[in-house]
């Protein structure tokens, strides 16, 4: 079997143009000519191609695969063995770049400015970016949504850490209360729910006590926030939960 020019470039992708550029410097001179002088092309030609556009995917330039194809010392195996070991090499680094962007992305929609390493170094074990697009379903056209993105998009690391030392200092306040068996309607409590509407006032978005108390039912119903606060002491969410309304309703009675 032979095929024309116009056959090939379909085969492969490329342009007439391509081939003919090819046979005209010698890389690739098709083994057959048709009665009227066209091109054509055998099975070997075919290969000698698929090797030529293997190389030059992985970047060598012309008079390079020139070279190395027309070594009487290499066997074509041995071609093939090596443009697999290059591909495979690019293909991990092809996978690290698109992880690194993947972690781009989604530092951007959540509008955290850090580097994988130091968002993990800030938040620990916890992602902050784990329920984004769940959050961005639930409160994407809301105000307080853009106003928390646009506030943390301005965030440095060392704004971050601030946020997580809080975040920590706070929560091991409120487990001590728990664990003291403070009533979720007594001052101590009260004054913490209080603390945690206005951290999320300071850093996040305005939250007034109706919101807040939509965030508490949510602590509780939402079992991934319930094992959030729960982690930190058991009943935990469900005492703040009363405590947060018990302080709205003083503050708004």
């Amino acid at each position: 079997m032979s095929y024309s020019v116009g056959q090939v470039a379909g085969f492969a992708g490329v342009t007439v143009r391509t081939l003919h550029h090819y046979d005209d410097i010698g890389l690739l001179t098709p083994s057959e000519r048709s009665h009227a002088g066209h091109r054509r092309y055998g099975d070997a030609d075919l290969d000698r191609l698929q090797q030529i556009l293997f190389y030059r995917e992985l970047g060598f330039p012309l008079d390079e695969v020139a070279v190395l194809l027309d070594d009487p010392d290499v066997d074509p195996r041995a071609h093939l063995r090596r443009q697999h070991e290059l591909l495979t090499a690019r293909i991990e680094r092809l996978s690290k770049m698109a992880e690194a962007v993947e972690h781009a992305m989604e530092a951007r929609k959540m509008g955290i400015n850090l580097t994988p390493e130091e968002r993990f170094e800030v938040f620990g074990d916890k992602d902050p970016t784990q329920y984004a697009d769940e959050a961005e379903e639930r409160w994407g056209g809301t105000r307080e949504w853009a106003e928390s993105q646009r506030r943390a998009a301005r965030y440095t690391k060392d704004d971050w850490k601030r946020i997580q030392a809080e975040v920590d200092a706070w929560s091991e306040r409120y487990a001590a209360l728990v664990g003291a068996g403070e009533p979720p309607a007594g001052e101590a409590a009260m004054e913490l729910a209080e603390e945690h509407r206005q951290h999320i006032v300071r850093w996040f978005y305005e939250c007034p006590y109706e919101m807040h108390r939509c965030l508490a039912e949510m602590y509780v119903s939402d079992e991934r926030f319930k094992a959030f606060y729960d982690s930190m002491r058991p009943g935990l969410a469900e005492h703040l939960k009363e405590a947060i309304l018990a302080n709205a309703a003083r503050h708004t009675a």
